[in-house]
Protein backbone atom coordinates (compact mmCIF):
# COMPACT_ATOMS: atom_id res chain seq x y z
CA UNK A 1 0.00 0.00 0.00
CA UNK A 2 1.50 3.35 -1.19
CA UNK A 3 0.93 5.99 1.94
CA UNK A 4 4.16 8.10 2.58
CA UNK A 5 4.29 11.39 1.78
CA UNK A 6 1.04 12.07 1.97
CA UNK A 7 -0.20 15.05 4.50
CA UNK A 8 -1.41 13.52 7.98
CA UNK A 9 -4.86 14.45 9.69
CA UNK A 10 -4.20 16.84 12.73
CA UNK A 11 -6.96 14.85 14.66
CA UNK A 12 -4.99 12.22 16.06
CA UNK A 13 -4.55 12.86 19.86
CA UNK A 14 -1.80 10.62 21.04
CA UNK A 15 -1.96 9.36 24.61
CA UNK A 16 1.39 7.85 24.86
CA UNK A 17 3.41 10.78 23.92
CA UNK A 18 5.13 12.74 26.78
CA UNK A 19 4.82 15.86 27.05
CA UNK A 20 7.08 19.16 27.71
CA UNK A 21 8.01 20.30 24.13
CA UNK A 22 9.04 19.39 20.92
CA UNK A 23 11.05 16.82 19.16
CA UNK A 24 14.78 16.20 18.84
CA UNK A 25 16.36 19.49 17.43
CA UNK A 26 12.91 21.34 17.59
CA UNK A 27 12.04 24.63 19.73
CA UNK A 28 8.93 25.83 20.84
CA UNK A 29 7.31 28.95 19.06
CA UNK A 30 5.86 31.79 21.15
CA UNK A 31 2.90 33.65 20.33
CA UNK A 32 4.18 35.94 17.69
CA UNK A 33 5.95 33.00 16.41
CA UNK A 34 3.37 30.81 15.94
CA UNK A 35 1.39 33.75 14.21
CA UNK A 36 4.73 34.76 11.85
CA UNK A 37 4.62 31.14 10.37
CA UNK A 38 0.73 30.90 9.96
CA UNK A 39 1.44 33.88 7.89
CA UNK A 40 4.11 32.35 5.59
CA UNK A 41 2.33 29.51 5.42
CA UNK A 42 -0.87 30.64 3.95
CA UNK A 43 1.51 33.12 1.31
CA UNK A 44 2.92 29.69 0.42
CA UNK A 45 -0.15 27.80 0.27
CA UNK A 46 -0.01 25.52 2.79
CA UNK A 47 -1.12 24.36 5.96
CA UNK A 48 -0.54 26.68 8.98
CA UNK A 49 -0.67 23.83 11.22
CA UNK A 50 1.68 21.65 9.51
CA UNK A 51 4.05 24.37 9.00
CA UNK A 52 4.12 25.01 12.53
CA UNK A 53 4.67 21.64 13.32
CA UNK A 54 7.02 21.29 10.82
CA UNK A 55 9.11 24.01 12.35
CA UNK A 56 8.77 22.79 15.83
CA UNK A 57 10.24 19.44 14.89
CA UNK A 58 13.59 20.72 13.57
CA UNK A 59 12.74 21.55 10.00
CA UNK A 60 10.14 20.72 6.65
CA UNK A 61 9.49 17.32 6.49
CA UNK A 62 8.69 17.65 3.13
CA UNK A 63 12.20 17.93 2.41
CA UNK A 64 13.52 15.49 4.98
CA UNK A 65 11.11 12.79 4.25
CA UNK A 66 13.31 10.43 3.16
CA UNK A 67 16.13 10.05 5.19
CA UNK A 68 13.72 10.84 8.50
CA UNK A 69 11.95 7.88 7.54
CA UNK A 70 15.13 5.39 7.46
CA UNK A 71 15.82 7.01 11.10
CA UNK A 72 12.17 6.83 12.42
CA UNK A 73 11.19 4.34 14.77
CA UNK A 74 8.19 1.60 14.02
CA UNK A 75 6.38 4.00 16.91
CA UNK A 76 6.45 7.17 15.14
CA UNK A 77 5.87 5.31 11.86
CA UNK A 78 2.86 4.08 12.79
CA UNK A 79 1.63 7.49 14.16
CA UNK A 80 2.15 8.93 10.95
CA UNK A 81 0.67 5.96 9.22
CA UNK A 82 -2.79 6.50 11.09
CA UNK A 83 -2.13 10.12 10.96
CA UNK A 84 -2.19 9.98 6.84
CA UNK A 85 -5.08 6.86 6.86
CA UNK A 86 -7.03 9.24 8.49
CA UNK A 87 -6.50 12.05 6.42
CA UNK A 88 -7.40 9.93 3.55
CA UNK A 89 -11.07 9.14 5.69
CA UNK A 90 -11.64 12.39 6.04
CA UNK A 91 -11.23 13.33 2.68
CA UNK A 92 -13.28 10.12 1.13
CA UNK A 93 -16.10 10.96 3.60
CA UNK A 94 -16.27 14.65 3.09
CA UNK A 95 -16.84 14.03 -0.52
CA UNK A 96 -18.90 11.21 -0.06
CA UNK A 97 -21.13 13.29 2.28
CA UNK A 98 -21.09 16.22 -0.16
CA UNK A 99 -22.89 13.80 -2.67
CA UNK A 100 -25.36 13.60 -0.26
CA UNK A 101 -26.31 17.03 0.35
CA UNK A 102 -25.01 16.58 3.62
CA UNK A 103 -21.73 17.88 6.16
CA UNK A 104 -19.16 15.63 7.29
CA UNK A 105 -17.92 15.84 10.80
CA UNK A 106 -14.18 14.50 11.18
CA UNK A 107 -13.58 12.01 14.38
CA UNK A 108 -11.14 12.24 16.66
CA UNK A 109 -8.58 8.76 16.87
CA UNK A 110 -7.24 8.18 20.43
CA UNK A 111 -4.10 6.41 20.76
CA UNK A 112 -3.74 4.52 23.86
CA UNK A 113 -1.62 1.87 25.65
CA UNK A 114 -3.12 -1.02 28.09
CA UNK A 115 -6.51 1.23 28.93
CA UNK A 116 -8.33 4.09 28.08
CA UNK A 117 -10.77 6.15 29.81
CA UNK A 118 -13.35 7.21 26.70
CA UNK A 119 -16.60 8.91 26.60
CA UNK A 120 -18.40 5.20 26.47
CA UNK A 121 -15.99 4.05 29.71
CA UNK A 122 -13.04 2.78 30.74
CA UNK A 123 -11.89 0.09 28.20
CA UNK A 124 -8.22 -2.24 27.85
CA UNK A 125 -6.96 -4.06 25.32
CA UNK A 126 -8.98 -6.98 25.08
CA UNK A 127 -11.35 -4.70 23.53
CA UNK A 128 -9.31 -4.10 20.47
CA UNK A 129 -10.46 -1.17 18.50
CA UNK A 130 -13.34 0.39 19.21
CA UNK A 131 -15.60 3.72 18.07
CA UNK A 132 -17.53 5.63 20.89
CA UNK A 133 -20.52 7.28 19.80
CA UNK A 134 -20.17 9.70 22.71
CA UNK A 135 -17.39 11.69 22.27
CA UNK A 136 -17.23 10.44 18.48
CA UNK A 137 -13.74 9.53 18.75
CA UNK A 138 -11.82 6.15 17.53
CA UNK A 139 -9.99 4.43 20.04
CA UNK A 140 -6.75 2.01 19.11
CA UNK A 141 -4.41 0.66 21.11
CA UNK A 142 -1.15 0.94 20.04
CA UNK A 143 -0.15 -2.78 20.20
CA UNK A 144 -3.01 -4.09 18.22
CA UNK A 145 -1.19 -3.51 15.01
CA UNK A 146 1.66 -6.07 15.87
CA UNK A 147 -1.63 -8.35 17.60
CA UNK A 148 -2.93 -8.22 14.09
CA UNK A 149 -0.16 -9.57 12.27
CA UNK A 150 1.28 -11.78 15.05
CA UNK A 151 -1.69 -13.32 16.94
CA UNK A 152 -4.31 -12.67 13.80
CA UNK A 153 -1.98 -13.73 10.79
CA UNK A 154 -3.28 -10.64 8.90
CA UNK A 155 0.19 -8.20 8.12
CA UNK A 156 0.07 -5.69 5.46
CA UNK A 157 -0.70 -1.96 5.60
CA UNK A 158 -4.27 -2.64 3.97
CA UNK A 159 -5.47 -4.71 6.66
CA UNK A 160 -4.31 -1.62 9.12
CA UNK A 161 -6.25 0.67 6.90
CA UNK A 162 -8.99 -1.82 6.79
CA UNK A 163 -9.27 -1.79 11.07
CA UNK A 164 -9.45 2.05 11.02
CA UNK A 165 -11.66 2.50 8.17
CA UNK A 166 -14.41 0.01 9.88
CA UNK A 167 -14.17 1.68 13.04
CA UNK A 168 -14.01 5.23 11.16
CA UNK A 169 -17.56 3.83 9.33
CA UNK A 170 -19.02 3.24 12.66
CA UNK A 171 -18.24 7.16 13.13
CA UNK A 172 -20.48 7.52 9.60
CA UNK A 173 -22.90 5.30 11.38
CA UNK A 174 -23.74 7.78 13.48
CA UNK A 175 -23.44 11.02 11.74
CA UNK A 176 -26.14 9.56 9.58
CA UNK A 177 -28.48 8.61 12.38
CA UNK A 178 -27.96 4.59 12.40
CA UNK A 179 -26.34 4.50 15.78
CA UNK A 180 -29.20 6.35 17.62
CA UNK A 181 -31.57 3.61 15.94
CA UNK A 182 -29.30 1.18 17.38
CA UNK A 183 -29.64 2.25 21.03
CA UNK A 184 -33.36 2.81 20.61
CA UNK A 185 -33.76 -0.82 20.00
CA UNK A 186 -31.13 -2.10 22.30
CA UNK A 187 -34.34 -1.50 25.61
CA UNK A 188 -37.05 -3.23 23.66
CA UNK A 189 -34.95 -6.61 22.66
CA UNK A 190 -33.69 -9.28 24.52
CA UNK A 191 -29.55 -9.92 24.13
CA UNK A 192 -29.95 -12.77 20.97
CA UNK A 193 -32.20 -10.12 18.88
CA UNK A 194 -29.83 -7.63 19.63
CA UNK A 195 -26.80 -9.10 18.94
CA UNK A 196 -28.60 -9.74 15.28
CA UNK A 197 -29.13 -6.22 14.68
CA UNK A 198 -25.28 -5.74 16.33
CA UNK A 199 -24.15 -7.97 13.53
CA UNK A 200 -26.14 -5.91 10.55
CA UNK A 201 -24.28 -2.75 11.73
CA UNK A 202 -20.91 -4.42 12.14
CA UNK A 203 -21.26 -5.71 8.58
CA UNK A 204 -21.99 -2.62 7.54
CA UNK A 205 -19.33 -0.83 8.89
CA UNK A 206 -17.10 -3.80 6.87
CA UNK A 207 -19.23 -2.46 3.55
CA UNK A 208 -18.23 1.36 4.40
CA UNK A 209 -14.65 0.54 5.17
CA UNK A 210 -14.46 -1.37 1.57
CA UNK A 211 -16.72 2.00 -0.14
CA UNK A 212 -13.92 3.89 1.36
CA UNK A 213 -10.98 2.31 -0.11
CA UNK A 214 -12.59 2.24 -3.38
CA UNK A 215 -12.64 5.81 -3.27
CA UNK A 216 -9.12 6.11 -1.79
CA UNK A 217 -7.88 4.11 -4.51
CA UNK A 218 -9.05 6.99 -6.89
CA UNK A 219 -7.74 9.51 -5.20
CA UNK A 220 -4.83 8.75 -4.37
CA UNK A 221 -3.83 4.98 -6.04
CA UNK A 222 -2.65 3.30 -3.08
CA UNK A 223 -3.15 -0.18 -4.16
CA UNK A 224 -0.74 -2.41 -4.61
CA UNK A 225 -0.81 -6.36 -5.85
CA UNK A 226 -1.55 -8.75 -2.70
CA UNK A 227 -3.52 -5.69 -1.09
CA UNK A 228 -6.83 -6.24 -0.97
CA UNK A 229 -5.96 -10.02 0.04
CA UNK A 230 -4.19 -8.34 2.99
CA UNK A 231 -7.46 -6.49 4.09
CA UNK A 232 -9.70 -9.57 3.38
CA UNK A 233 -7.50 -11.52 5.30
CA UNK A 234 -8.08 -9.54 8.62
CA UNK A 235 -11.65 -9.16 7.53
CA UNK A 236 -11.49 -13.38 7.86
CA UNK A 237 -9.34 -13.45 11.24
CA UNK A 238 -12.10 -11.36 13.01
CA UNK A 239 -15.72 -13.19 12.20
CA UNK A 240 -17.24 -14.14 14.96
CA UNK A 241 -16.82 -17.79 13.99
CA UNK A 242 -13.41 -18.10 13.45
CA UNK A 243 -12.86 -16.11 16.91
CA UNK A 244 -14.95 -18.86 19.03
CA UNK A 245 -13.36 -21.42 17.18
CA UNK A 246 -9.74 -20.60 18.13
CA UNK A 247 -10.90 -19.30 22.01
CA UNK A 248 -14.06 -22.16 22.94
CA UNK A 249 -13.40 -24.68 20.06
CA UNK A 250 -17.06 -24.20 18.65
CA UNK A 251 -19.39 -21.76 17.24
CA UNK A 252 -22.19 -20.01 19.07
CA UNK A 253 -23.95 -18.04 16.55
CA UNK A 254 -26.90 -16.50 18.97
CA UNK A 255 -23.81 -14.86 20.61
CA UNK A 256 -22.78 -13.15 17.15
CA UNK A 257 -21.91 -9.56 16.79
CA UNK A 258 -19.51 -8.78 14.30
CA UNK A 259 -20.57 -11.62 11.64
CA UNK A 260 -19.39 -14.37 10.37
CA UNK A 261 -15.61 -14.37 8.70
CA UNK A 262 -17.51 -14.89 5.28
CA UNK A 263 -20.18 -12.14 6.13
CA UNK A 264 -17.38 -9.89 6.50
CA UNK A 265 -15.92 -10.47 3.75
CA UNK A 266 -18.75 -10.55 1.59
CA UNK A 267 -19.66 -7.31 2.86
CA UNK A 268 -15.80 -5.44 2.17
CA UNK A 269 -15.62 -6.60 -0.89
CA UNK A 270 -18.99 -5.37 -2.02
CA UNK A 271 -18.09 -1.93 -0.87
CA UNK A 272 -15.14 -1.84 -2.57
CA UNK A 273 -16.30 -3.11 -6.08
CA UNK A 274 -19.67 -1.08 -5.82
CA UNK A 275 -18.59 1.88 -4.46
CA UNK A 276 -22.16 3.10 -3.94
CA UNK A 277 -23.05 3.68 -0.69
CA UNK A 278 -26.81 2.77 -1.66
CA UNK A 279 -25.68 -1.08 -1.95
CA UNK A 280 -24.71 -1.05 1.94
CA UNK A 281 -27.94 -1.49 3.45
CA UNK A 282 -27.28 -5.29 5.24
CA UNK A 283 -30.07 -3.90 7.74
CA UNK A 284 -32.44 -4.91 4.73
CA UNK A 285 -30.84 -7.38 3.00
CA UNK A 286 -30.57 -10.99 4.30
CA UNK A 287 -27.24 -10.95 6.08
CA UNK A 288 -27.88 -15.01 7.18
CA UNK A 289 -27.43 -15.93 3.26
CA UNK A 290 -23.88 -14.77 3.14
Amino acid sequence: MKWLGRDESDNVEDGNASGGGGGTGGFALGGLGTIIVAIIALLLGKNPLTLINQVQSGGDQTTQAAPSMHNMGPESMQRRFVGVVLHDTEKVWDSLFRTMGKQYEDPKLYLFSEQVNSGCGLANTSAGPFYCPADRKVYLDSAFFEELSSRFGSPGDLAKTYVIAHEVGHHVQNLLGISEKMDEARSRLSETEYNKLSVKLELQADFLAGLFIHYDDQMNHILEPGDIESALSAANAVGDDHLQKQMQGYVNPDSFTHGTSEQRKYWFTRGYKTGDINQGDTFAANTNSQ
